[in-house]
């Protein structure tokens, strides 16, 4: 399987959409689970966070909060979170969008990891007004939030995602954000 895994690793990089794709699809898939290889290509996805494709960028940060799930005994997402964090506020908006709704599966790898991920989350849901697509970021940040709630059914998660709901100033977005814990 390793072999696979080096093999769609680098079909990421093609210029060829299709090959790209087939690769996303499979390690999608590999990495939803704990796999034993997970360090082997770590370093080299962290890389691709500063790859110039946008799709690589963003296919390397959906598979980094997998690995981080799952297959991360080492805790390396504790080196490396900034550059995922940095990810989020990417020039190109759909790539930032895709790696902040890959960041609550980084909260199921365990309680450590979960603290880290509510503390930077906060700290993005307090400045995402100050950019373009702010109200996004801020639903994608409580949309998260849901899904590692659904997941790890932890009362902190649901207190935290409602009291930044009910800060949120304009009615119109506190009540789109409060309908995602409905």
């Amino acid at each position: 399987m390793m072999n696979d895994a080096h093999r769609y690793l680098e079909n990421l990089r093609s210029q060829d959409r299709d090959i790209q794709n087939e690769a996303y699809n499979e390690l999608l898939t590999l990495t939803s689970e704990k796999v034993e290889w997970a360090y082997e290509l770590w370093d080299a996805l962290v890389q691709d966070l500063k790859h110039k494709d946008n799709h690589v960028r963003s296919i390397a940060a959906q598979l980094l909060c997998n690995l981080a799930a799952h297959s991360d005994p080492e805790g390396r997402i504790f080196r490396d979170f900034p550059a995922l964090i940095q990810l989020t506020k990417d020039k190109r908006f759909v790539t930032a969008r895709h790696g902040l709704q890959s960041l609550w599966k980084i909260g199921l790898a365990g309680d450590k990891q979960k603290q880290l991920l509510m503390e930077e989350l906060g700290e993005r849901y307090r400045t995402a007004m100050e950019e373009k697509n702010g109200t996004l970021v801020r639903f994608d940040i409580v949309q998260g939030m849901r899904h590692l709630y659904d997941q790890d059914p932890d009362e902190t998660i649901k207190q935290l995602a409602l009291e930044w709901i009910e800060a949120e100033e304009d009615p119109k977005y506190r009540k789109k954000y409060g309908a995602v814990w409905k």
